[in-house]
């Protein structure tokens, strides 16, 4: 087959690395962006599930806790 002349890296597109944030701040602005942003309603659902997830996540492994049982001397 003929060449294209479309230069091709090795380590190719697909396997980029995502964008890292340089600093904590940039990190904690992105995640205050995505669970404050109304008019997206796909990351909002992504969020809202997630947080159900652990909600029911915890309540399943919490239940046995009872927090008013007496607490053995130590």
């Amino acid at each position: 087959m003929a060449s294209s002349g479309v230069p091709v890296s090795a380590a190719g597109s697909a396997k980029e690395t995502p964008e890292i944030p340089g600093n904590v701040g940039d990190w904690l602005w992105g995640v205050y962006r995505f669970a404050t942003d109304r008019k997206d309603f796909r990351r909002n659902l992504i969020l809202n599930l997630g947080l159900f997830a652990v909600g029911v996540w915890q309540a399943r492994n919490l239940s046995d806790i009872d927090l008013m049982a007496p607490q053995p001397r130590v």
